[in-house]
């Protein structure tokens, strides 16, 4: 790999399924990858970042009984995507969802090996981010802020790669059924959790993959719980921001926001509505909570 390759002149790049604060994504010219979804026969692109009068009509769909899915996203498409960076001599840094999510991962590195040749003063690094929504914007403000103390591309991709352990994703679900279609839950759980008003918390663990942490009885007990994980989990040494991500249920990402703020007045809170990538699989009224220790 070529020295120029790893100087500090490169794009930082994300999924559309990361969420981001628009100001910080617009500020620093954060790049997204397009990503393709439907609701109800409709199919849309993503392109990250998107206006909250989209996504309100997208969980309002939801809510309505549209079916939402997504696809994914073929190496040749990241190809394509990707030359219009590479041919202009631009480096790129890519945060990719989980790989134990997704494929997007290893369809991003066959892109970067297939351009190799193509584009040999330029480089691809894909990065495993082992996570998804806000724990991608925690990892592409970290990235920004090496970028600009001048850390060359190499150096920000090897601390991206040390830091990608410390993220920690919770959240919370108000529709089992969503999780029953994506094979999280047996249908049993979902109709009789349902019924009960269960809430199910989740993380994503160390593997990138989603598992059930608790579950409680009605919002305000499954509040109670990812407002504990937050008091276990944060360390404003390693990083005090924090991203609080919800799928239109504004008034329990606000109560959640207010309680984080008054235990630890220093933190940084960025409040984002949740991708409709992966909302898709969430369903409306997920709340998230991610940071880093």
């Amino acid at each position: 790999m070529m020295e120029q390759n790893l100087s500090n002149n490169y794009v930082i790049c994300m999924d559309a399924s990361g969420d981001i604060i628009r100001e910080v994504a617009e500020e620093n010219g954060i790049a997204f990858v397009p990503m393709e979804y439907s609701l109800g026969e409709e199919m849309r692109t993503s392109r990250g970042c998107e206006e909250e009068a989209i996504l309100k009509r997208f969980y309002d769909g939801q809510r309505g009984g549209d079916l939402t899915r997504t696809s994914q996203i073929p190496s040749f498409i990241y190809e394509e995507y990707f030359k219009d960076f590479l041919k202009e001599g631009m480096s790129v840094l890519y945060f990719c969802l989980s790989s134990g999510l997704s494929s997007t991962y290893e369809s991003a590195l066959l892109a970067a090996e297939n351009l190799k040749e193509q584009y040999p003063e330029a480089v691809l690094l894909p990065v495993d981010t082992l996570a998804a929504t806000g724990g991608i914007g925690i990892l592409a403000e970290r990235a920004i802020e090496n970028r600009r103390k001048g850390m060359s591309l190499g150096e920000n991709y090897e601390d991206m790669k040390a830091f990608v352990p410390h993220l920690r994703h919770y959240f919370m679900v108000q529709d089992l059924m969503y999780l029953k279609r994506g094979g999280r839950v047996s249908a049993a759980t979902a109709i009789v959790g349902s019924a009960l008003n269960i809430k199910p918390i989740l993380k994503i663990d160390e593997n990138g993959k989603l598992v059930t942490v608790d579950k409680k009885r009605g919002n305000k007990t499954a509040m109670a719980s990812l407002f504990a994980f937050f008091k276990e989990h944060y360390y404003p040494e390693v990083c005090n921001t924090i991203y609080i991500c919800d799928a239109d249920t504004p008034e329990l990402a606000d109560s959640l926001a207010g309680k984080v703020r008054e235990a630890a007045p220093e933190v940084i809170i960025r409040r984002t509505m949740l991708s409709p990538i992966i909302g898709a699989h969430t369903g409306p009224g997920m709340l998230s909570m991610i940071l880093a220790c």
